[in-house]
């Protein structure tokens, strides 16, 4: 199994969870509001200043689903590239 965390602009939030719904990925959490910058572009941070913010999910998928998830991600993200979308993904297992 493979933890798959993603952080995106919320411009994008409904594209994101129509993602994970059309490959069947039903278990994840969702922080609606997160703060921070990037390696790139600008912070968000939901201030006057810089207004814009981003949401992330933590989704636990079957290392079947990876591939569709990235291609998925990154031709969201390449369509959007002014909003931005980042994903990281790491080993897990269940511990009971």
């Amino acid at each position: 199994m493979k933890a798959v965390f993603i952080i995106y602009n919320k411009a994008v939030s409904e594209q994101i969870l129509y993602i994970l719904d059309k490959l069947s990925i039903k278990a994840f959490t969702l922080w609606e509001t997160v703060y921070g910058q990037g390696n790139e572009g600008e912070p968000r941070m939901g201030t006057h200043t810089w207004p814009e913010e981003n949401s992330a999910i933590l989704t636990i998928v079957n290392n079947n689903q990876l591939p569709d998830l990235q291609k998925a991600l990154k031709f969201l993200d390449e369509a959007n590239k002014e909003v931005g979308i980042r994903a990281f993904v790491w080993d897990a297992e269940y511990l009971f």
